[in-house]
């Protein structure tokens, strides 16, 4: 009974939208409506920038790690821990606050690993980082973590949690059917994007307001570069 409880608790806290209370609560934002319309910490990054984005990640893996942790702590069962860990995930992939919806997993999927696979985590983790900064796509680089997780716990003797890494890479696979669909078409948006790409929204258009109000008030352009061509004051355009 004590374990089915915990289970419960898991999915409660696993269902915590972090990354809809600090868009909504700090910049004015919805990320179901902006952007991606994911809640998760990339999407939030896009919408609110770096210090949100990264706020939200360490959140979403706290709520993974933490029912994982203390479910170690009172149960030695590897299956006990692995409902646990499946239950936090579909916490965040199906959120009861956001009528059974949510974001990806991504990041809860590190947070349960934390505690249970901490270095196979990390070999992992460096793939999942080498694929982004060579793609530049967040979501290819979280398919190689979920897809090279299982094959650290093979090769380093972690076959327990075998069943819970195929099941979780399933998930995250599925979560990812629409990236994965633009990934082949050519279609998916790369993590970093050039300011002419798309306006700025939420705390990044404020951002934004700011610097071209300021170069306006110095005699500048909103470029902020000064040059003849934009309208330095004194200065004749070229002909």
């Amino acid at each position: 009974m004590g374990n089915l409880l915990w289970i419960a608790i898991a999915y409660i806290m696993g269902s915590i939208p972090f990354g809809l209370v600090f868009a909504r609560t700090f910049c004015g934002v919805d990320p179901r409506t902006g952007g991606s319309r994911n809640v998760g910490a990339t999407n939030v990054a896009r919408l609110c920038g770096t210090k949100w984005g990264v706020a939200t990640l360490v959140c979403d893996a706290l709520k993974g790690a933490l029912p994982v942790a203390i479910a170690l702590s009172f149960s030695d069962s590897t299956f006990f821990h692995s409902l646990t860990a499946l239950a936090a995930l579909l916490g965040h992939l199906h959120s009861c606050f956001l009528g059974f919806k949510g974001g990806k997993a991504v990041a809860t999927t590190v947070g349960v690993f934390i505690p249970l696979a901490f270095w196979q985590l990390v070999l992992a983790g460096i793939a999942c980082i080498a694929v982004i900064w060579r793609s530049g796509f967040v979501s290819l680089g979280s398919l190689t973590l979920v897809t090279a997780l299982p094959v650290f716990l093979l090769v380093y003797g972690k076959w327990k949690l075998l069943p819970l890494a195929l099941v979780v890479m399933a998930l995250v696979y599925w979560s990812h059917r629409e990236n994965i669909g633009r990934l082949a078409r050519g279609e998916e948006k790369p993590w970093q994007k050039k300011h002419h790409d798309a306006a700025p929204t939420g705390c990044a258009a404020d951002d934004a307001t700011r610097t071209a109000s300021t170069a306006q008030a110095d005699g500048q352009a909103p470029c902020g570069c000064g040059c003849a061509a934009h309208g330095e004051p004194g200065a004749t355009p070229e002909k």
